[in-house]
Formats: structure tokens, C-alpha cells, sequence
């Protein structure tokens, strides 16, 4: 089986066919859809949904776009959603959290408390966290290390081999989706043929970031397995040699994981 370990089916590109979209993926070999959420307003949109679809788990957080309009209050409402879900077999972890600088214009204090609190409640609750750490592989690195949170996924990995290896370190997987398979992307190629393969998880972050064949056209999670034979490829490895490293490394990072799979 394969795991999309970050996809945003409750995204608005997937309101004309979602449920026909996750029967795609599932019909594909993509056994579990991992939805975070990004504020909110939408936790309770993952919940549902992933327990609306064939194999679909849900993350609740934060995400640093959405700082900027969130309010303190939505930190103990974030506690709050956390303490009820534990008891969820679909609920795996706290995510997307973290921060970016790529987006010009945020609210630098904003987005360090939200991550930071979020944090604390992943290291209070001993949940793994899904990171966004575009342009901020250090900062995102230094949050983990300072508040002891050693499991989970850097989604969209895009640093260096030193950084790769921080967050190797610190107990992270690293996520790889459609950039990987432009063959422009030398980085992101390099490192997911050269880093450890216990060290990557294939993710599409649907309805974003689509492969070279879906070139500015919507992503979708039944692209897994496709994204999979790529990076196989890379490595010189068989299909299947990858699909079952990379599910059982999502497993390691999002141990949750396993109850839904029971």
C-alpha cells in the first residue's frame, strides 16, 4: 500500500468530485490519505472528511499562512480539539505548523507564537507534528529541538544535505511529492536518490505542487504511486522495494498511523 502523507482534500479545487477523487486514489493503491488542517475554521471540515472517505486520517493545527487572522484563543481551541480526538483512531497528529518565509508580508511574531505553541502541545501530548518549512528549514529545526518534539515529517522538504540530516536527527521524515519528478528540481532529486531511505515519505500536497505530467493542472492523491515509481527510479530500486520503505516510514513518523490501519 502507499500513503499520501499530505494532501488538502477539503480544499475548494476538490468540491466538484472529492469523494469520487479518494475513491481514485484508494482504487490506485493509496491505502490512507493523511488531510491536516490549516486553522480553525477547518478542523472540524478534516475530521469529517476523513471519516468520510475510504482511508482518510486528519492532523489538526495551525499553518503559518493562516497566523495572520488567528487569534491567541485559537491555541486552546486547537488543546481543546486535540483532547477530543485523542480517542480517534483517524486522528494521526498536530499539522501543518511551522513557518515560511517565501511569502512576503507576514507577520514574523505571529507565525512564531502559533508554531511554538503548537509545539508545546505536540511535546504535551507526545504527538508527532507535520511541518511546513519552506525558506525556514533552520528556524523550524531550532522549534524542535528547543521544545523536544522528535517525530513526525518536514512536509515538501526542499534544503540542504546538512539540514536534511538536522531533521534526520531530530527523528523527522522528509516529505517528497510532484517537484521531485521535474528534472529541473536537481536538488530535490538529489536528495531523495542520496539521503537514506528510511528517511522519505511520499506526499502530493494536493491540490498543489503537481508532477511534471500534471504540469499547472490540480494534484491528486491517486498520484502517489506514480511519484513513488519516480523517485524508485532515481534510487535504482524496484516500485515495490519504495512503496513498502516509504509506508512503513510514515508509520515511523505518524505512529498513529497504525491504529487506522488495524
Amino acid at each position: 500500500m502507499w500513503i499520501d502523507t499530505h494532501c488538502h482534500l477539503d480544499a475548494g479545487e476538490f468540491d466538484g468530485d472529492r469523494d469520487a477523487v479518494a475513491r481514485e486514489a484508494y482504487a490506485s493503491g493509496v491505502s490512507r490519505i493523511v488531510i491536516p488542517a490549516v486553522a480553525r475554521g477547518n478542523f472540524e471540515t478534516v475530521r469529517a472528511l476523513a471519516h468520510r472517505v475510504e482511508g482518510g486520517v486528519y492532523a489538526l493545527g495551525i499553518h503559518p499562512l493562516f497566523a495572520p487572522q488567528s487569534r491567541d484563543a485559537d491555541i486552546e481551541a486547537l488543546r481543546r480539539e486535540i483532547e477530543s480526538s485523542l480517542a480517534d483512531p483517524r486522528f494521526v497528529g498536530i499539522g501543518e505548523i511551522g513557518l515560511d518565509y517565501f511569502v512576503p508580508g507576514l507577520d514574523d511574531a505571529r507565525q512564531r507564537f502559533f508554531y511554538e505553541e503548537q509545539l508545546k502541545l505536540a511535546r504535551e501530548f507526545e504527538l508527532p507534528v507535520i511541518c511546513h518549512v519552506r525558506k525556514s528549514q533552520d528556524l523550524v529545526l531550532k522549534g524542535l529541538r528547543r521544545f523536544a518534539v522528535k517525530c513526525g515529517i518536514a512536509h515538501a522538504f526542499n534544503g540542504s544535505f546538512q539540514q536534511a540530516q538536522a531533521f534526520i536527527d531530530q527523528g523527522m521524515r522528509l516529505g517528497f511529492g510532484g517537484n521531485v519528478t521535474f528534472e529541473r528540481s536537481r536538488q530535490i532529486r538529489r536528495l531523495a536518490t542520496e539521503l537514506p531511505l528510511e528517511a522519505i515519505v511520499v506526499e502530493t500536497d494536493a491540490p498543489d505542487i503537481p508532477p511534471a505530467w500534471l504540469y499547472k493542472q490540480r494534484n491528486a492523491p491517486d498520484q502517489v504511486p506514480r511519484i513513488g515509481s519516480v523517485i524508485a527510479q532515481l534510487r535504482g530500486i524496484g516500485v515495490d522495494e519504495l512503496q513498502v520503505g516509504t509506508t512503513a516510514n510514515a508509520l515511523a513518523a505518524l505512529p498513529r498511523l497504525a491504529l487506522a490501519c488495524a
